[in-house]
Order: structure tokens, then C-alpha cells, then sequence
């Protein structure tokens, strides 16, 4: 608008002599790079923390799906590791190995109109490094959760 060329590569913007554009882009790099490496670990905290809900909420959905479908197997009066066999199908894509799932289940083959219950409990892992970064930005700790699950059904 108000740019008109004074000499080669020399700009004059409402009266004043202003650098060349390449000069401008070189002198804000500098800027850019220390206002990017503040904003950078508030990115990542929250794109990390975003990946890890969504992980553990399935991991929730999965695991009360699993506690039901073992309850309604025990509600027929089934023996304990056909229960368990169960819980364990229905949680596929989830480890199932002992110490990170635990299985317990409550009165399997006792009289008809009781309860029979199914509890069940996770260690959700971390995948990303959001303790680490936490640690860095607020000097705290973030454990990963237990994820645990009951459902309870009449036996038949």
C-alpha cells in the first residue's frame, strides 16, 4: 500500500526505511524457536494425555463388557475357570496375564437366586512418556491407574 522501492532490496513503509523482507524472516528465527520451545511441552502433555485417555476409557469399556459376559456365564451355574475363560475372551486386545489382570469371582455355583459376582481388576500401562514430561514441567509424579470392573447377575 504505502510501499514504494527507495533502492534495491530497501523497502519505505509510512516514511521509514524498513530491511529487506529475507532480513526480517532471519532476525524472527530466533524468536520463533524460543516461543516454540515453551509451547512445545504443553503440546505434547496434551496430545499425550489425549492418546492415554482415550487407551484407559476403552480399557474401562472392555473390561466391564468382560466382568458382564463372565457374570452372565456364572448366572447358568458354570464351573470358575469356564468364568474365567470367558472374562478372558472377551477382553481380547488387553493382556491377560496374571499380574496385570486379576480375576475374581464370588459364589459361581451356590443356590438359585443369589448372586453370582465378577470383579476385575487391570494395571493400565502408560504408552506415551506423559509421566516424564509432567515430572518435567511441574517436578510431579503420575502413577498409571487400576482399572477395575464388577458385575453381578442371579443365578439361574
Amino acid at each position: 500500500m504505502n510501499q514504494q522501492m527507495s533502492a534495491p532490496g530497501r523497502f519505505i513503509r509510512f516514511g521509514r526505511k524498513l530491511a529487506s523482507p529475507r532480513s526480517w524472516r532471519e532476525m524472527d528465527a530466533g524468536q520463533t524457536l524460543v516461543e516454540f520451545s515453551l509451547i512445545l511441552p504443553i503440546m505434547l502433555l496434551m496430545l499425550f494425555a489425549l492418546v492415554d485417555f482415550g487407551r484407559g476409557f476403552y480399557t474401562w469399556l472392555v473390561l466391564t463388557n468382560a466382568a458382564r459376559e463372565g457374570a452372565r456365564v456364572g448366572a447358568v451355574q458354570q464351573p470358575v475357570d469356564v468364568i474365567t475363560a470367558k472374562v478372558k475372551d472377551t477382553a481380547s486386545g488387553l493382556t491377560t496375564t496374571s499380574p496385570t489382570m486379576v480375576i475374581n469371582v464370588g459364589n459361581p455355583q451356590g443356590p438359585r437366586g443369589e448372586a453370582v459376582t465378577v470383579d476385575v481388576t487391570y494395571q493400565f500401562a502408560f504408552v506415551t512418556p506423559i509421566g516424564g514430561i509432567i515430572h518435567f514441567m511441574s517436578g510431579g509424579t503420575l502413577t498409571a491407574p487400576t482399572i477395575t470392573s464388577h458385575a453381578s447377575m442371579r443365578l439361574e
